[in-house]
């Protein structure tokens, strides 16, 4: 419990994470949804949405409370395991 990684954050903080993937409807809901399993309703003001250069792909930033370390990595399982997200930063 007294890792490097629990030391940088101060529970409960301000924490976007963001999910890129390919442009399609919905996208921004799926990430939302996932993110929401674990830390509750998501506000639409909390979320940024950005299309790449060519319009191909989407990152969606949600930015939440997060509570613990145990909440990040929980939501971090949540989007990688989708096969619709490539990319969770």
């Amino acid at each position: 419990m007294n890792s490097e990684t629990d030391d940088v954050f101060q529970f409960p903080c301000s924490f976007p994470i963001k999910a890129m993937g390919r442009e399609a409807e919905g996208f921004p809901a799926h990430v939302m949804d996932l993110v929401a399993a674990s830390a509750g309703p998501i506000a639409h003001e909390d979320v940024s949405i950005r299309p790449s250069r060519d319009g191909r792909y989407i990152s969606v930033t949600v930015t939440f409370t997060a509570t613990s370390r145990e909440q990040l990595d929980e939501i971090y399982r949540r989007l990688t395991a989708s096969q619709r997200i490539l990319v969770v930063l």
